[in-house]
């Protein structure tokens, strides 16, 4: 390995976005050029990682050069290298708000840097000459706020073909809808395969200023309810179903504008059966990486069982893919549903597969049971608030449906098996996140499978 490998191999995996943790390297090469040579340098590299399962990831890095040391980004310090003229010391380039200026020159310029390509999509002004400051909060990508104008994304792993949220986003454009942010730009760079189409960089999005996620506001729906110890969920002050109630008419309406530009149709003979096989090598994967979920196994297999011969018509389409509190806006006119790439730690191909809309509520309804017993964590042998959290998130998981009903036309809640079969794998997937990434929080998704593999 050279010394920037050795330095990438330190750093990598003590990084939020990095998906590999846990998992044992087979070994690891880059390749980078330089964006930008001012003061400080900005490079880009693609660092390959190899699995010994047999596995490989890209990840995208950006770094920024200094001659000296600068104590204000020691935190971001990423490691010093050696050279002819002295040592270079090298950051994290999406903290370093002076490298953070060329990303959106370029964009405005529809530059091609190296393997490159910068491409703004012309509908907006894009703020040219602003830093960038980073959102802190991200798990999978990394995101830059310039002024109160436009949010860069930088998409950490890296996969050839255009990123579904570009696509969803560049489609939405022609329906007005007012549930999403507009796309300003992105950001493609060359495989060095022939043949091989681009991966997809970054996006640049118009900033909602004087937004709230949809996750602050539900905990602190949720604190409310805790801190009155004699009132019901929709006695409190804080109440949120109202709010749940416009956040399923808003998927909704997503819903219908995502099926009116981009490829729809009825589900073919035998999907049901298909997506049961699905879900049960999923969950036999799952289990092998949590052992918990083995108690769990015979009422989820029953569970998918019983979707392989159903016969109901299913709509296919695109859909978000990753849908929870995390991922919407509340902002004084409405709902905005943000990041619409699906699932990070699924193949961008099958991203980009149709499935059904059900898929979506279930990530919400998920998202709700986070919301309410997430302060579960600290005191888990507390009966009272177990009983206070559940009661949240049967309300709000009501409301969500309610208003989705409503705006669609359609009853996507009740008793559906296939919705239930799609909780229960979502609750699978949180179970793995959890036990590489925050196992005291395992006990939240584990909870959950308990009712849904009993059935209730």
């Amino acid at each position: 390995m050279t010394a920037l490998t050795d330095l990438l191999a330190e750093w990598m995996p003590h990084q939020r976005w990095f998906g590999g943790k846990g998992r044992e390297w087979a070994g690891i090469s880059e390749d980078g050029f330089f964006l930008d040579e001012s003061t400080p340098a900005l490079s880009v590299h693609r660092v390959r990682v190899a699995y010994t399962d047999g596995a490989t990831e890209t990840y995208l890095v950006p770094l920024s050069w200094r001659d000296t040391p600068v104590d204000e980004l020691t935190p971001v310090f990423v490691g010093a290298i050696a050279g002819a003229t002295g040592e270079s010391y090298a950051y994290d380039a999406m903290r370093d708000r002076d490298a953070t200026l060329p990303w959106l020159t370029h964009l405005v310029a529809a530059s091609t840097v190296g393997p490159m390509h910068f491409h703004p999509a012309g509908v907006a002004y894009i703020p040219e000459g602003l830093p960038g400051d980073v959102i802190s909060t991200e798990q999978s990508n990394t995101s830059l706020v310039y002024g109160e104008t436009a949010i860069l994304k930088l998409f950490r792993r890296l996969e050839p073909g255009l990123n579904p949220d570009v696509e969803v986003h560049d489609a939405l454009r022609t329906t007005e809808n007012p549930h999403i942010a507009p796309l300003l730009g992105h950001i493609e760079i060359d495989d060095p395969e022939p043949g091989v189409p681009p991966a997809t960089v970054a996006m640049l999005q118009a900033f909602v200023p004087n937004a709230s996620d949809g996750w602050r506001l539900a905990t602190s729906s949720v604190r409310d309810l805790y801190a009155e110890g004699d009132l019901h969920a929709d006695e409190v002050g804080g109440d949120f179903a109202g709010e749940s109630e416009r956040l399923g008419e808003a998927t909704a309406l997503v819903h219908r504008d995502l099926a009116a530009v981009l490829p729809s149709q009825p589900a073919a003979a035998g999907w049901y059966a298909e997506v049961a096989t699905q879900l049960t090598a999923r969950l036999e994967a799952a289990t092998a990486i949590v052992p918990e979920l083995a108690e769990h196994g015979d009422g989820l297999r029953a569970l998918y069982a019983s979707i392989a011969d159903a016969t109901e018509p299913v709509a296919l389409q695109r859909v978000h893919g990753d849908l929870h509190l995390g991922q919407v806006l509340r902002t004084t006119q409405g709902w905005i549903v943000l990041d619409f790439e699906g699932e990070p730690a699924r193949a961008l191909a099958a991203r980009r597969e149709l499935d059904s809309p059900l898929r979506d509520v279930a990530g919400m309804l998920r998202s709700f049971d986070y919301a309410a017993r997430h302060m579960l964590v600290e005191q888990p042998d507390d009966p009272q608030r177990a009983y206070r959290a559940q009661e949240w998130a049967e309300r709000n998981r009501t409301a969500f449906c309610a208003g989705y009903a409503a705006a669609s036309g359609t009853d996507q809640g009740g008793d559906s098996p296939l919705l239930r079969a799609f909780e229960a794998d979502k609750a699978v997937y949180e179970c793995v996140y959890e036990a590489r990434n925050r196992p005291h929080w395992l006990m939240i998704p584990l909870t959950s499978l308990s009712r849904l593999a009993a059935g209730s």
